[in-house]
């Protein structure tokens, strides 16, 4: 399709849907659509030709079917908070925004089962079933603001994953708008339903099979006690082989965190959290259950951090307390702003055992490459969150951080590890995709893909590296590519 065509397809389109949707529904003013050209990556911004805000399930599915009729692509968007560029706008497509299906429909304690259309916040599920005893899960860092369906979509984990695991784990059914605009239901609110999982290959597709529009999710008990502690460690490697022993023992914690010197730098500059003076690392757990045995395994991840160097170790005795251990990690992310004017969030994922090697092979091509890199990560299961600090106003040093971005993901492939542990590929993770799989392997997956979405019309560009089947357009989205946008704004 030429740039032209793009432009006649979302005119026509535009037409069609203004017969159907009210009129506040369509976003077409250039600056309006512009707050919507990236996700939480801001790095890459594509300007969509039309935003959608959908304000009902079957108005998805008219959208859709819209898209479908006039062969015009759509990306799903919910808050707007994922970190691989996976809601990046396409220039001659549809961005669909789903933050006004906001219902949270149910919350039944009987069955331990919520029900929400996808642009409910995380965290207001578990605030909803909280005084029924129960929460959801799955809690991302950015819980307080991501929706339901962006968790689907990236199979958001977060801290707890450890023990609780990501949000696959928790969805029992999905209404899906597919990409020809057909509503149907995938699983069931009973479990192991029969037939091929397909509810398993949705969650965690980023929008490349359809668009959830509401969702069955699995509430969790609330534990009967939480004790979470820190310890302060010399360096990473003490700690790592804390984490590891601590696991090796048979305690599973809800949580178990690493945070370098320099990211506990940067959370003392930004919340002054009072973490151990001088530690070249701390190891954040928190572990819940029956009292009884948090206690007893409160005492042993006491005496396995001792053993293996911790030279301050804190108990928190209440929630209170609780927060402040947690107000370090929480806040590392957007901390690190304050010793860096620029930096990359990436995302990996290595064998637990493999961590004390990679973090001094990491170490290692940051002090050759003159690139700062402060490590903030989920231990437990080897998710790594490297934070690659640039001042983007230097010659050449954005460049710098991007190769030494690649060279971790790098590291994390060689060590039996991942690209990604919970962010999701998205368009900014695709041209890694192959020096992890081969071919056959992309062919196999870009299969599947067909069977759901035959057109390519489905968030196209992402998780693939180039165009190999479903007449995907080989395009590459670019800011300079903003000229068809303002083409394509005269409706």
């Amino acid at each position: 399709m030429t740039q032209t065509d793009g432009q006649a397809a979302i005119r026509g389109l535009d037409r069609d849907l203004r017969g159907q949707l009210p009129g506040h529904t369509l976003i077409t003013d250039p600056a309006q659509r512009e707050t919507y050209a990236c996700d939480g990556l801001a790095a890459y911004r594509v300007r969509p030709a039309l935003v959608v805000l959908v304000e009902s399930a079957e108005q998805v599915a008219q959208v859709v079917r819209a898209c479908a009729r006039h062969g015009v692509p759509f990306v799903a968007r919910g808050s707007g908070t994922g970190l691989s560029g996976g809601a990046l706008p396409h220039a001659d497509g549809v961005l669909i925004v789903t933050s006004r299906l906001r219902t949270l429909h149910e919350v039944r304690p009987e069955d331990q089962r919520a029900v929400a259309d996808p642009g409910v916040i995380n965290l207001a599920v578990s605030k909803a079933a909280n005084p029924l005893g129960y929460y959801f899960a799955p809690d991302p860092s950015s819980q307080q603001i991501c929706s339901i369906g962006g968790n689907v979509a990236e199979n958001s984990g977060g801290a707890h994953c450890l023990k609780y695991g990501f949000t696959a784990g928790h969805v029992l059914s999905l209404d899906v708008v597919t990409p020809d605009g057909e509503q149907i239901t995938l699983g069931t609110e009973a479990p192991d339903a029969p037939g091929y999982d397909l509810l398993g290959a949705f969650v965690g597709s980023e929008g490349t099979l359809g668009i959830a529009t509401r969702a069955t999710l699995r509430l969790t008990r609330l534990p009967q006690d939480v004790h979470t502690c820190l310890a302060g460690f010399g360096s990473t490697d003490d700690a790592g082989a804390a984490t590891s022993a601590i696991i090796a023992a048979g305690i599973v914690p809800a949580a178990i965190e690493i945070m370098d010197a320099l990211a506990i730098e940067a959370a003392e500059a930004a919340v002054s959290c009072g973490y151990p003076e001088g530690a070249g690392a701390v190891l954040v757990v928190e572990l819940d259950g029956p009292a009884v045995e948090v206690a007893d395994e409160l005492e042993r991840v006491e005496q396995i951090c001792r053993d293996q160097g911790a030279f301050e170790f804190r108990a928190a005795t209440d929630a209170a307390e609780r927060a402040e251990i947690w107000k370090g990690r929480k806040s590392a992310f957007a901390a690190v702003g304050r010793i860096s004017p620029d930096y990359i969030v990436q995302d990996g994922v290595v064998p637990r055992t493999s961590l004390p090697e990679v973090l001094r092979e990491m170490g290692r091509i940051s002090a050759e490459r003159g690139v700062r890199v402060a490590n903030v990560f989920h231990a437990g299961d080897g998710n790594l969150h490297p934070l690659v600090l640039f001042d983007a106003a230097q010659e050449g040093a954005t460049e710098r951080a991007e190769e030494v971005s690649g060279m971790i993901l790098d590291l994390c492939i060689e060590h039996g590890g991942s690209i990604t542990g919970e962010h999701g590929v998205g368009a900014d993770k695709a041209r890694y995709m192959p020096r992890m799989f081969g071919p056959d392997d992309l062919d196999t997956m870009q299969l599947v893909r067909c069977a759901f979405d035959p057109a390519g019309l489905a968030n196209p560009g992402k998780i693939y590296p180039t165009p190999r089947m479903c007449g995907e357009r080989p395009r590459i989205v670019h800011a300079a590519d903003e000229p068809v946008l303002e083409q394509a704004e005269v409706f």
